[in-house]
């Protein structure tokens, strides 16, 4: 099992050197994800939600949902989630955020899934609610 987090932090990585340029010059929050232990943000979107790096954003392993997105939206983003991987289909959302202090901020999130090194993963761009 180690063979396969180890894999997906080269994935990540690999991917993270790839869409480097969208990252660092996007005006959107934008997150990448593969799991819960293997994903990557820019640095507006972990500003977005109160932590000081992209690294700190990641380093949060636990589930995803429970530690990001506020009870009510998280059924939501699962759904679009799932229906990106399971189906291809890209979508909209509003959805709320839970910050690092635990205040809520609500935002849109446009979700599609993407193909990198023949695995899937989850790109989504992130506009703070007005």
């Amino acid at each position: 099992m180690a063979h396969d987090h180890d894999h997906h932090e080269d994935l990540i990585d690999s991917l993270t050197n790839e869409y480097q340029a969208l990252l660092d010059n996007s005006k959107q929050g934008i997150y990448i994800y593969l799991d819960d232990a293997n994903k990557v943000c820019n640095k507006l979107f972990a500003t977005f939600l109160g932590y000081s790096s992209e690294k700190e954003w990641a380093s949060v392993t636990t589930s995803f949902p429970e530690a990001f997105v506020d009870d009510a939206s998280q059924s939501t983003l699962v759904s679009a989630y799932q229906d990106a991987m399971e189906h291809g289909i890209g979508s909209a959302n509003e959805i709320t955020w839970r910050k690092k202090d635990g205040k809520n901020v609500r935002s849109n999130v446009i979700l599609v899934p993407i193909m990198y090194d023949g695995h899937l993963f989850a790109l989504h761009f992130v506009t703070k609610s007005r």
